[in-house]
């Protein structure tokens, strides 16, 4: 088993989350930190917790390509990924992520659930107890006719893959700008294979994003699906994130926060129109798409990519079958 977890400036809770994954009740063979150039002292604390230190510039940096160049380094024939802000929340978390993979030929992929950091608000206490519920569940190529999209959902915040089927993927894709850990797993379940979310497996993970960054967010979200054409016929955003907002909204109004309700019509708003903007950026004068993109360094990479073509190709259902 190899932990690999790409940081930038990732403070001082990086010794924290180092501590935890090595006092886990299955211990992983190594940590690989893959750092991209940061100033805060996050090179001097892996070191410290005797870690393997790797490095790759800002520049170059991006979800996909930054994972793969980790993963030549790695030795273990599982590959677990995290961020550098997710927290195991007790020492069983590598030892219920693994057991799908370990027990089933077909299980090849799977992630954790994540549970909002206590001073999480409201809004993002929510939105994870709704993607991430306490029941844990195997997803395979026939429930895409029910759940379409969301069977492909995976997040590298905290998952683990079977080495040999990353390879046979042909790893994550790369440049890319969001959404590397679905478009893998798509692939696997088109390919025949399962993917598992493990709602034993637990990380607190959660963000406070304003308004401006929900919109660069879902704006990068659009970009990348954009260039994944393939997997579009499977893509029921607007529904999926409708869901959301009901739930959030009926909640509020049980607990009668009704001053939340602007915030919360104001996310949505932000996440729907940054969405749409991004699947039709080429659409945009250029210095638009340069002020909306949240991870600008990345976008620039797409925008080098010669041809512009979709990437990630194409997958037949019958190759799937």
């Amino acid at each position: 088993m190899s932990v690999i977890i790409p940081t930038l400036n990732a403070g001082a809770e990086l010794t924290e989350l180092l501590a935890r994954l090595q006092r886990q009740t299955v211990r992983p063979h190594e940590i690989i930190i893959m750092d991209s150039e940061s100033i805060d002292g996050t090179q001097d604390r892996a070191r410290e917790a005797g870690v393997r230190l790797l490095s790759v510039a800002r520049s170059e940096f991006d979800h996909g390509g930054t994972r793969n160049r980790a993963a030549e380094h790695a030795e273990g024939d599982i590959l677990m990924f995290m961020t550098q802000d997710a927290l195991p929340y007790d020492d069983r978390l590598i030892e219920q992520l693994t057991k799908p993979l370990i027990s089933s030929e077909k299980v090849v992929y799977a992630y954790a659930r994540q549970l909002a950091r206590p001073d999480a608000n409201v809004l993002e206490r929510l939105a994870r107890e709704h993607n991430y519920p306490g029941q844990s569940e195997i997803k395979s190529y026939e429930d895409i006719e029910t759940l379409g999209i969301k069977t492909f959902f995976c997040s590298n915040v905290c998952s683990a893959i079977k080495r040999d089927v990353f390879e046979e993927m042909g790893r994550f894709q790369e440049p890319v700008i969001f959404n590397e850990d679905l478009f893998m797993a798509a692939k696997c379940i088109l390919s025949g294979y399962s993917t598992a979310y493990c709602a034993e497996a637990i990380v607190y993970h959660s963000h406070d994003y304003s308004i401006s960054q929900q919109f660069r967010r879902y704006f990068d979200n659009g970009v990348s699906m954009s260039l994944n054409t393939w997997i579009i016929p499977y893509s029921a955003v607007g529904k999926a994130g409708s869901k959301l907002v009901k739930l959030q909204l009926l909640e509020l109004m049980r607990a009668g926060r009704w001053f939340l309700v602007p915030k919360l019509i104001g996310e949505a708003g932000a996440k729907l129109i940054g969405y749409k903007l991004g699947m039709n950026y080429r659409r945009l004068p250029a210095f638009l798409s340069k002020r909306f993109v949240m991870h600008r360094a990345i976008f620039k990479q797409l925008e080098n990519k010669t041809g512009g073509a979709s990437a990630g190709g194409t997958i037949s259902k019958q190759q799937a079958r």
